[in-house]
């Protein structure tokens, strides 16, 4: 059990990350993913390579083909291994995917986080549990709050909100999307597994997590899927709001530092709102234009005149929570290196396909 952790969603962008930071610092890893991101959106959200890029360079990852949504599967893993911690980041991740397909999004991220939670209860008890949850959990309801039209972006008018969105906004009476209302229960049952059953669990409540390991498509991976698109010299289509919505960006490696800090001083049924803040947002437009800037290529694009269902006009996160919960943490990837970092990534994987 001694530093022994267990991933889930291991080949996908968090969870690599995830793997590879705690192998470097000598834990063994114990992998769960079965690439159920390509039976979501199709071959371009494959992630075996990602499975094969940790089984080549990490001599102490130990990958296990299971789906979450296997109870017994998932218990007996969980018994055989009784992992130190556990880092729970498998989900179905679209909110657009999720209305054709609301059987599979409830069973994978509700359900399957469940499974893990009462495995964990029945077999590693003390282990924290590490939940990726998303900043989807508060619907609509950031949209209420009053906004300032700028050149490229909105942003919030309320002084209240002058460092973004903090833990204590409601969650409650807001349109999420079927997918956002999937993770709502996921995020409250591992809460209550933290407060009612007394074991250490966090929600960590993400904004737009990405890197450069992200296999990014429409539906999902907006900074990754857009430098694709730009390299390609393919059409990114703008969903409403002018392209002006902003998002705050966080670095995979600044999400896998904050988990390790947490599994190192955990505590009981925590929340986080874990993104880039203020200082690491950017609209789409604004995001064109530094794509733009590391490859040289004009980004083409549409504008559709209608935004996504349950999407923010303005999101980012008001991170002091975090930082006074964990004061040796902080954002160490800026917006800017971290999408010149996606973009050389991404020229990598053209250059060898």
């Amino acid at each position: 059990m001694a530093n022994t952790l267990l991933v889930t969603g291991s080949s996908g962008l968090i969870g690599s990350e995830v793997c590879a930071h705690f192998a470097a610092l000598g834990w063994t890893i114990h992998g769960v993913d079965n690439n159920q991101r390509a039976v979501f959106f199709g071959p371009q959200g494959d992630t075996r390579w990602n499975q094969q890029r940790l089984e080549s360079t990490l001599p102490q990852f130990h990958h296990h083909e299971l789906d979450i949504r296997d109870r017994a599967g998932v218990l007996a893993l969980l018994r055989e291994v009784k992992p130190a911690a556990i880092v729970h980041t498998a989900a179905q991740p679209s909110h657009d995917r999720a209305a054709a397909i609301p059987f599979d999004d409830f069973d994978t991220n509700a359900v399957g986080t469940l499974n893990l939670l009462e495995a964990a209860r029945q077999a590693c008890p003390e282990s924290p549990f590490v939940h990726m949850s998303t900043n989807k959990v508060y619907g609509d309801a950031p949209n209420r709050i009053a906004l300032t039209e700028l050149d490229t972006r909105w942003d919030y008018a309320e002084p209240a909100y002058a460092h973004g969105i903090p833990e204590t906004f409601t969650i409650d009476q807001s349109k999420h999307s079927l997918f956002g209302a999937s993770k709502v229960a996921a995020d409250v049952m591992v809460q209550e597994y933290g407060r009612y059953f007394d074991m250490p669990t966090c929600c960590l409540r993400g904004g737009c997590l990405t890197g450069p390991n992200h296999s990014g498509v429409e539906l999902h991976g907006f900074l990754s899927y857009l430098v694709k698109c730009n390299l390609e010299g393919r059409e990114y289509r703008v969903f409403g709001y002018k392209g002006k919505q902003v998002r705050d960006n966080i670095h995979s490696l600044d999400v896998a530092r904050f988990i390790h800090a947490f599994i190192s001083a955990p505590r009981r049924g925590e929340v986080y709102n874990l993104g880039g803040g203020k200082d690491n947002s950017c609209s789409i437009l604004e995001a064109f234009k530094i794509a733009e800037n590391f490859t040289g290529r004009a980004q083409q694009f549409t504008y559709v005149d209608q935004n996504r269902i349950g999407d923010h006009i303005c999101y980012y996160s008001d991170l002091r929570k975090m930082r006074a919960h964990y004061p040796g943490w902080d954002i160490t990837k800026s917006l800017e290196q971290t999408i010149r970092e996606i973009v050389e990534a991404w020229q990598r994987r053209e250059a060898h396909a």
